[in-house]
């Protein structure tokens, strides 16, 4: 079995940026800087989404599959600063060379990933290369590497079901609940910035890995329907998954595992 590693990001704005971009004072509180950046943002194009490189990470969620065992952590703030989160992601794939999978990765995960390794000096040089490198197998990324959208070391799950049409995509909450899978548990994208402003750093954290999870199990449907796992491959896979879970004994998985076991 080759390596797996589904990934999910959460971000707030990066207030520190946004100060030094449009010169606001120092004594100018985080929240009406992020607040000032919204309100340009909607003037411009009608919502507060702002741009990618305008995300700070805090939060990276991962849950990795080998032959040996199936795991979810987290690289997360207060133990871990943005440069040391991003570095940390970047130095699993220089490791394991894994697949890795995500939902909207592609639109979202990645480019920033990309923005803020960029800001903090971050090195990847296994994630970047595409066939002209030095490495023994670096021909091999010519034909299949993490950047290239076709090319399967990076697999988005979003943009691949949808063949590669915005207007067909699929939000990975009602998907995951239309399989059975539990789908989101008590926050979603919008409510990050103001749970890490009041404080839940660990709350942002569960409910990211809680993402990754129902990513990974989606995988897993994926995985089977176009023929790689059999029924019975299939089924032990989720076995594998809950006993995970249940092991990790938190209270968010164990919230989880009782809305999967929901009726």
């Amino acid at each position: 079995m080759s390596s797996v590693l589904v990934f999910d990001i959460e971000t707030i704005p990066d207030v520190a940026g946004l100060r030094r971009l449009h010169d606001l004072p120092d004594d100018l509180a985080d929240d009406e800087v992020a607040e000032y950046a919204f309100q340009m943002r909607r003037a411009a194009v009608g919502n507060d989404f702002l741009p990618h490189y305008l995300h700070r990470i805090v939060t990276i969620s991962c849950a990795f599959r080998d032959v040996k065992q199936f795991r979810v952590f987290s690289l997360s703030e207060p133990d871990a600063d943005e440069a040391a989160i991003i570095q940390r992601f970047f130095d699993g794939i220089e490791r394991f060379t894994p697949q890795i999978v995500s939902w909207n990765g592609g639109g979202f995960d990645l480019p920033v990933l990309h923005y803020r390794g960029l800001l903090h000096g971050v090195s990847a040089p296994r994630y970047w290369e595409m066939g002209a490198g030095d490495a023994h197998d670096a021909r091999d990324f010519k034909w299949n590497n993490y950047i290239s959208r076709y090319h399967s070391r990076h697999l988005d799950l979003m943009d691949l079901l949808a063949l590669y049409q915005p207007r067909a995509n699929a939000p990975l909450d009602d998907l995951a609940k239309l399989m059975g899978f539990p789908g989101k548990l008590g926050m979603d994208g919008s409510a990050v910035w103001g749970a890490y402003r009041d404080g839940k750093i660990d709350e942002i954290r569960d409910y990211c890995e809680t993402d990754v999870v129902n990513t990974y199990l989606v995988y897993l449907r994926f995985q089977k329907m176009r023929g790689v796992l059999s029924t019975q491959e299939y089924e032990e896979e989720l076995r594998v998954v809950r006993e995970a879970l249940s092991a990790i004994g938190a209270d968010h998985w164990t919230a989880f595992l009782a809305q999967w076991d929901a009726p």
